[in-house]
Parts: structure tokens; C-alpha cells; sequence
């Protein structure tokens, strides 16, 4: 090959490189986090009259990804590639849960299972969460059950649950907010039939 044509098809093969590099360039990835709820010192007193151990919220299986969960259709759901948690689910649901439930039970020290000691046998609350996304209508969905279990492991209640929150605007933001706000319906149910039942 002749020097000319050598250098042309090295400047048609960049240039080939560069366009193709520019295709699959991707937007860059949004974290997100469920909303927080401010704690005061007297949600997380040291001494309290009663005692709450969070244990590890269940995920249904298709719920364990980094993408932020979106319904389609009626059967279709799939995992956003570009907005995604900045940390698994199951820790931010956890977190969540205590702290709301410490704001809502003044008299109650609400703990994460990590924070309890073998010793310990506090009334026991365990989620399992069988939806947590947003929907092609508009809504975003909290779906699952939950099992509160006495000091001795007797099963005190075993409730399933569903929350809907229509989105205030469209996008993933809007989106996030409105599953805290389903999170926080939760924890209202939560702590009135804790109350009841302890």
C-alpha cells in the first residue's frame, strides 16, 4: 500500500474510533436516597420502657439490583441503568424504618438487628417488601407484609400491606420522594399497631 493510502486509512480508522466512542458514551449514572427524617436526642434515648429490634428487611428477589425498580406494564418491570440507589435497598429501608418509628414511639428504643446483642430479646419487627417501585400510571408502589414477634418468638401479628403515592412531577426525584412517602405511611400503620400490641 502506498504511503498516501496507508495514512488515509489510519485517519478514516480514527476517525471511525471517535465517532463510535462518542455513540456509546453514556450520560453519567444519579444516585439517589430515600428521604431522611430528622432524629432528635430524645428518639434515640439510651433508656426507654420498651424495647424494638428492626431485623433485615426481605427484598423480593428482582428488587436486590442498583437500578431504581420501574413497572412498564402490568407484567413488565425493569431496573433503570442511569438512576440507581447509592446503596443497597434493603440497608436504606432498615434505616428508614428505624428512625421513623423512633420519631413515632417516644417511649420505645428502636434498634437495627446489628445493634443488639445476643442477649437481648426485644419485641421483634421483620418487613418483607415484595414491591418498592414506581408504576407506568403515575404511582409509586410499597408493597410486602410484616411480622411482629413478642420477646418469647411468639408471632404477635402478621399484616401485609400496600401504598400507593401519586407523583407530584415526572422523573426519578419525584419518584423517590413519593416511595419515602409511601415509607412513611408504613411506619404510621407501624407504630399504631405496635402500640396496640406490646
Amino acid at each position: 500500500m502506498k504511503p498516501r493510502g496507508l495514512a488515509t486509512l489510519l485517519t478514516v480508522s480514527l476517525a471511525a474510533l471517535v465517532i463510535s466512542g462518542c455513540a456509546t458514551s453514556q450520560a453519567p449514572v444519579e444516585l439517589y436516597t430515600l428521604p431522611d427524617v430528622p432524629i432528635s436526642e430524645s428518639d434515640v434515648a439510651a433508656s426507654a420502657d420498651h424495647q424494638l429490634v428492626i431485623r433485615p428487611v426481605r427484598l423480593a428477589s428482582y428488587l436486590e439490583v442498583e437500578g431504581i425498580v420501574f413497572q412498564v406494564d402490568d407484567l413488565t418491570v425493569r431496573a433503570a441503568q442511569g438512576h440507581q440507589w447509592a446503596e443497597p435497598l434493603g440497608s436504606q429501608l432498615e434505616r428508614g424504618l428505624r428512625d421513623r418509628l423512633a420519631a413515632r414511639l417516644g417511649d420505645t428504643r428502636v434498634m437495627l438487628d446489628s445493634d443488639t446483642s445476643r442477649q437481648e430479646t426485644p419485641l421483634a419487627l421483620k418487613v418483607e417488601m415484595t414491591r418498592f417501585q414506581g408504576r407506568h400510571d403515575g404511582e409509586a408502589i410499597a408493597e410486602g407484609r410484616w411480622m411482629l414477634r413478642d420477646p418469647q418468638g411468639e408471632l404477635l401479628a402478621l399484616t401485609p400491606f400496600r401504598l400507593t403515592t401519586t407523583l407530584k412531577a415526572d422523573g426519578y426525584p419525584a419518584l423517590v420522594k413519593a416511595l419515602g412517602d409511601d415509607l412513611d405511611r408504613l411506619a404510621d400503620r407501624l407504630a399504631t399497631d405496635i402500640r396496640r400490641l406490646r
